[in-house]
């Protein structure tokens, strides 16, 4: 009885909770933080509509209105997701929206599963203090909520590796169409045209944002770079920005930017080789030590035991 006293009260408190987030409206006048965290939110969602990637893995449209909601109630609040967690989600295509949904739903299982399961173990097999289930429920809920947060990094980090190698063919690509005679915008909109990568798709969808709307190809590439936390195209928008009149120039420092890139990439892809290749190492002294253990083990029980 106790553990379905304490299961009622944990649903309850937190139905509570729900409709305390979800109902209470919004104090836009409660506080300068969270008023120009309101100002803020809308400045970004008009100026970048045109920029707003929805896949088809984006969730229903009650994941969509969850995740607004609490997006809502975060910015009115002032609080502000990590930097970094904004840079993996836009590299792997994911509202932030779907993402807190995603952390909701993953919260709301992982405190419910384990807590059920836990007053059903301490209900049959009895002896196991009474707070079992809470600490197991309170330890899924972190797991729960932390989860997607921590799948999305390791995502963004290998797409982030396979953007840093299509930035460096991307680099090679311009230098060639700057030797045919081309401008810069003509030669980064040409090399950004032969793959339909996603990487590719990416960097032409900037470009041709950044051409509707007056803006620099550097000056994109630069906001692309800082968006997604790939330092090679802030580097490169930069760069372009201090040489894009002279195209000797801009072919030389592109041309010695993709080589850097490339002696980096080999750098990390043998560095990824010997690690594997220790772990290997590893893997085969464990294997031999066991198999020297079984193979001495029945003379040790003999000592042992004096037989």
């Amino acid at each position: 009885m106790i553990a379905i006293v304490l299961a009622g009260a944990l649903a309850g408190t937190g139905l509570l909770l729900l409709v305390l987030a979800f109902a209470r409206p919004a104090m836009r006048g409660s506080g300068a933080p969270g008023t120009l965290a309101a100002l803020d939110a809308e400045r970004l969602k008009a100026v970048g509509v045109a920029q707003t990637r929805t896949t088809t893995n984006s969730g229903s449209r009650l994941t969509s209105s969850v995740g607004r909601q609490i997006r809502r109630q975060l910015e009115l609040s002032g609080v502000r997701l990590p930097a970094g967690l904004r840079a993996d989600l836009s590299l792997i295509d994911r509202p932030i929206e779907t993402h807190l949904a995603y952390s909701l739903l993953g919260a709301a299982v992982g405190a419910a599963v384990p807590f059920v399961l836990g007053s059903l173990v301490v209900g049959l097999l009895g002896g196991l203090p009474v707070t079992t289930p809470v600490f197991l429920g309170l330890s899924g809920l972190v797991i729960g909520t932390f989860l997607p947060t921590l799948q999305a990094g390791q995502r963004a980090a290998i797409r982030r590796r396979d953007f840093r190698h299509v930035v460096g063919s991307f680099l090679d690509l311009v230098a060639l169409n700057l030797s045919g005679g081309r401008g810069v915008p003509e030669a980064l909109n040409s090399a950004s045209s032969v793959s339909d990568g996603w990487a590719m798709v990416r960097l032409r969808d900037t470009l041709a944002i950044a051409r509707l709307q007056g803006v620099t190809p550097w000056s994109a590439l630069s906001r692309l770079g800082e968006e997604t936390a790939v330092a090679e195209l802030s580097d490169l928008g930069a760069a372009l920005e201090l040489v894009a009149d002279d195209g000797a120039k801009v072919r030389e420092s592109l041309a010695a930017r993709a080589a850097s890139m490339r002696r980096r990439e080999m750098a990390d892809a043998e560095g990824r080789a010997q690690a594997r290749s220790q772990s290997m190492l590893i893997a085969q002294l464990l294997l031999a030590v066991g198999f020297l253990i079984f193979l001495i083990y029945p003379a040790i029980v003999r000592v042992l035991s004096g037989t």
